[in-house]
């Protein structure tokens, strides 16, 4: 009996379908696509187990440019919202970094807050819907009996304790009432507030009577107080992730850079040595702007005596509970089965019968993989972009035969090179009688 496949709605399968032709990673629709990285997943699922426990985690996720690191993070990022946490996700940029003096710190801290999300509101802007939830449950516990005063004293005083505590929990105090009394326009200024926001003190303290803001210089000590507020509003704790380190990287100026990377390091010693809780940090960039020794984090000595691997890990066995996890290619067989998907999910987006075969699909695979330099080079977003392209115009033109377009122009000389590869003797594909430094070259 065959398996059946499971339907894809058709508002997922465009998403999904225009996003990977497109280069990036869809926001919705993981499950459908996933495929392999179990050991990567495991390590991370080991993460939220020890911050739903109270404590914090820091990982960096290494890969070359599509290799699939915003693929898992965002797997990650799905898993973690049904489970019960908060996830904030933010790219760096020229405009965005960890520490600046021109406003780039907070402007991560912004983009941050912006993106927060809940399995309830995954597309981000969760930040009221997390305020207001805390409210209506502090309310119901009053309701039911609870003594109000001792309630919320229990559920603050934490907060207190902490660095720019006391002004975060008089914010959420405010919050509070002018929720009860009805006050938007209390309510849109507290927000604002936690948001980042205020530019000077000048205009806090005209609007709230506050002259405390959030700065670049310690946008971080928020974050760790909303991620230990979110477990007494009934989350499970706050999942922070941050790709493009390679903006870091690129930073000209060597100061700036040293500056941005000793931020790095305080929110790693900090989730190290307990400084945060309910808190977990995952951050993503390339194998060069981490192991750089001139211009990478491994430029900034405190960090690289940190997160060098040891000596005992290989390339076949690696540490998924070192601080660093570096991203393996796909394989040939997960690929296989990723093509199959997507295969299944154009189809059934556009309503026809599927007429790709599995041959076929290892046909695609064995010209792809014959590419001179693609063992080392090759990366997913190559292939998946490359095959949605072959569907789209097979769907466009249905006449045509996949063996046809397989043999078209733009792939004759790398299937006469796997073909010659195939046939000879004990030889793997790809290889041939053609100095491979000309297989791809045509006059």
């Amino acid at each position: 009996m065959a398996e059946q496949k499971p339907r894809v709605p058709k508002r997922i399968a465009a998403v999904i379908i225009n996003s990977l032709k497109g280069g990036v990673v869809p926001r919705i629709g993981l499950p459908y696509i996933t495929v392999g990285r179990e050991k990567e997943i495991q390590a991370f699922l080991t993460d939220l187990g020890l911050i739903e426990s109270g404590g914090a985690s820091f990982r960096f996720l290494v890969g070359r440019y599509g290799a699939g690191k915003s693929f898992l993070l965002q797997t990650i990022r799905t898993h973690a919202m049904g489970e019960g946490f908060v996830v904030a996700d933010a790219d760096l940029s020229p405009e965005r970094r960890l520490q600046g003096n021109q406003g780039q710190g907070l402007a991560t801290y912004r983009e941050l807050i912006r993106n927060i999300s809940t399995k309830t509101r995954p597309e981000g802007g969760a930040l009221n819907l997390i305020l207001d939830r805390w409210v209506s449950s502090v309310q119901q516990q009053v309701e039911a009996g609870a003594d109000e005063a001792s309630l919320l004293r229990e559920q603050l005083a934490p907060l207190d304790e902490m660095v720019h505590g006391f002004d975060f929990t008089r914010m959420l105090g405010r919050y509070r009432m002018a929720y009860l009394e009805r006050d938007e326009e209390e309510l849109a200024h507290v927000v604002k507030w936690l948001r980042g926001e205020y530019r000077t003190k000048t205009e806090a303290k005209s609007e709230l009577g506050n002259g405390t803001i959030i700065t670049d210089d310690d946008w971080y000590d928020y974050v760790k107080l909303l991620a230990r507020f979110l477990v007494g509003a009934g989350y499970k704790g706050m999942l922070v992730m941050i790709d493009e380190l390679v903006n870091l990287y690129k930073i000209p100026n060597s100061i700036t850079r040293q500056n941005n990377y000793e931020k790095i390091l305080t929110m790693y010693n900090d989730t190290l040595q307990g400084k945060a809780q309910y808190l977990g940090i995952i951050m993503g960039g390339t194998p060069q702007s981490i192991e750089d020794r001139r211009r990478g984090v491994f430029s900034y000595e405190a960090l690289r005596s940190r997160l060098t691997q040891g000596r005992f890990a290989r390339e076949d066995m690696t540490d998924m509970l070192a601080p660093v996890i570096h991203l393996q290619p796909l394989t040939y067989e997960e690929l296989l089965v990723l093509a199959e998907k997507l295969a299944d999910i154009h189809a059934g987006y556009f309503g026809y019968e599927r007429k790709v075969t599995t041959d076929d699909l290892v046909r695609f695979l064995q010209i792809e993989f014959g590419r001179v330099g693609a063992g080392s080079h090759l990366t997913p977003r190559e292939v998946i972009r490359d095959f949605i392209e072959l569907l789209d115009i097979m769907y466009q033109n249905p006449d045509t035969a996949v063996a046809e377009l397989l043999q078209s122009d733009a792939f004759a000389q790398l299937a006469a090179t796997v073909e010659a590869g195939s046939n000879a003797s004990g030889s793997k594909p790809g290889s041939s009688d053609v100095d491979p430094s000309f297989a791809e070259f045509t006059i």
